[in-house]
């Protein structure tokens, strides 16, 4: 089984690639049982988790899923991580392997594969230039092919920590995580058609539509799906997202 949660679509690729090359047909969405709390379906002999690296560690929605889900067949499969990142991933792996343990899941292998870039929301990140896009897409499909390798044959981690992965995982992450994942600064600017695609397409059914436009409430998983998948880019985030650019590579993949 491979379960991913995505919200540009770069770790849906991701996942989509590795089931065909493990011929592992079960690749399920997580959002898809975040309102039932439950998987009743047989994890199979293997489950990979695939989620993007934020800030450099696990998503709290993930990190959530992970230690509330009733997942009875877990306990006999072999576990995996396959995290996308933009850039590198710090130590993303420890602390995914840290969750496994708290379930008495067995933690076999974690990798990490570099992705475009999507993160807007502070002073100093945007999406990658079209170049660097483009190259990280062509460079995508053997990685994760060299990731399905190492899964069936039992092979070596493979990781991308970068440089003071530490730092970036045990001073930085915490932070992000507690001053930086507020939905209040997301807005709808002037233009903003009502069509109501940020709202349809939350994962977390976080966004509400009114006769003013989108309201986002307090159950945002800062995937950014919604600022990037508006047709007409007026979704915002304070001032943080002035001038930034959108990532729509693989949304409707």
């Amino acid at each position: 089984m491979i379960l991913y949660f995505s919200g540009t679509g770069n770790t849906r690729y991701a996942a989509q690639e590795l089931g065909h090359l493990l011929d592992d047909n079960n690749v399920a969405d997580m959002a898809s049982f975040f309102s039932c709390g439950k998987i009743t379906e047989s994890a199979g002999e293997r489950v990979v988790w695939c989620f993007p690296v934020y800030s450099w560690g696990v998503p709290p929605v993930v990190e959530n899923f992970i230690k509330t889900v009733d997942f009875p067949s877990a306990s006999q499969a072999k576990h995996y991580m396959l995290a996308t990142c933009g850039d590198d991933a710090g130590l993303t792996d420890k602390q995914w392997r840290k969750l496994m343990q708290s379930r008495a899941w067995r933690d076999v292998g974690a990798h990490t594969i570099i992705m475009p870039n999507i993160y807007v929301l502070m002073k100093g990140f945007d999406v990658d230039p079209i170049e660097i896009v483009d190259k990280k897409l062509e460079e995508a499909p053997f990685a994760i092919k060299r990731i399905s390798e190492s899964i069936i044959n039992g092979g070596p981690d493979t990781l991308i920590p970068g440089a003071f992965p530490g730092v970036k995982s045990r001073i930085i992450f915490p932070w992000f995580k507690k001053f930086a994942m507020s939905a209040k600064p997301f807005h709808a600017l002037p233009g903003c058609t009502g069509c109501g695609l940020c709202s349809r397409s939350c994962p977390m059914g976080n966004i509400d539509m009114d006769a003013e436009g989108p309201r986002w409430n307090d159950k945002c998983a800062m995937c950014l799906r919604c600022y990037h998948i508006c047709p007409q880019h007026v979704v915002a985030y304070g001032k943080s997202t002035d001038g930034k650019g959108v990532y729509r590579k693989l949304l409707s993949k």
